[in-house]
């Protein structure tokens, strides 16, 4: 079962973002598991055993938040330490951190060697067509690394009060990832997760952008609607990669549904990992 998977969050205690008990609980709650704590190794065997390679990420919300961030140096120390199972890690800047987001995002790639910028704009809490963070993508675009963006709905404070004061607006892609495509047309941007509930907003922004993309990550095939397997076995065949949002969504559970779908073998073959080799130059 040979896949690259490009969204892959740590379920190690110091890789965890979110470490409040009552928060973890109700993430539980929605994605109807249980987190446990695993170290390194027992991770990395997790994907080793499944034949995938993983890209996994670093995070930093704490403007917004006052979490800990989940560091660089952690994420890509992990990386290097397993090549077995991971090709590589997104590195986490918290935007609105200003100008030290910046430099961080430049000795992650420069220095750590991170393939490129993962943003959560919901945790984060900031719209990504907001100018005032345009220089993190002027940094992506000379560096030449891509950024992924999450997009549509989110486990975090699903179900709290509130939804935990987080915000679904500034995770809509029209207007505010097909802006950043717009503005940045050289730039590679992945909008992480299928974008419910503006999945076909999503659809229309890749087939109308040449340089977005999709990540399937986060929903588990055999929910996919009609119009995403329709595009995916389609004009999206090329647009469209491969990520399990894990821990939240199994590896192997997403693989087998994904499997079992009505696509042709070399639909399969692009959306597992030859698009991520062509769109992210990573591979096997």
């Amino acid at each position: 079962m040979k896949a690259i998977d490009i969204h892959v969050h740590f379920d190690t205690a110091q890789g965890r973002l979110i470490k409040d008990p009552e928060f973890r609980a109700a993430m539980e709650r929605y994605y109807r598991t249980k987190f446990v704590d695993r170290s390194e190794e027992e991770m990395a065997r997790e994907f080793v055993e499944l034949d995938i390679k993983a890209l996994v990420i670093g995070f930093d919300a704490e403007s917004n938040t006052g979490w800990a961030p989940v560091s660089n140096d952690y994420a890509a120390d992990v990386a290097r330490k397993y090549p077995e199972a991971f090709l590589g890690a997104w590195a986490g800047v918290d935007p609105w951190k200003g100008k030290a987001a910046v430099i961080e995002a430049e000795r992650a790639i420069m220095e750590l060697g991170m393939i490129g910028l993962k943003f959560q704009p919901v945790i984060q809490g900031f719209f990504p067509n907001d100018k005032r963070f345009y220089p993190l993508y002027e940094k992506c675009l000379k560096l030449g690394v891509p950024v992924l963006i999450h997009t549509g709905m989110t486990g975090a404070g699903a179900g709290m009060p509130g939804g935990a004061g987080f915000h679904l607006k500034y995770t809509r892609p029209i207007p505010y990832l097909d802006d950043v495509a717009a503005d940045f047309p050289e730039l590679t941007v992945i909008g992480a997760h299928p974008s419910w509930p503006w999945q076909d907003e999503m659809i229309a922004v890749a087939l109308h952008k040449p340089n977005i993309y999709i990540d399937l990550s986060g929903w588990a095939p055999k929910y996919f609607p009609d119009s995403l397997k329709k595009e995916i076995n389609s004009r999206l065949q090329d647009k469209v990669l491969y990520g399990s949002d894990y821990p939240e969504i199994p590896p192997r559970r997403w693989l087998e549904e994904f499997q079992a779908g009505e696509y042709s073998s070399e639909v399969v073959e692009k959306v597992l990992y030859k698009n991520a080799q062509t769109v992210l130059g990573v591979g096997f």
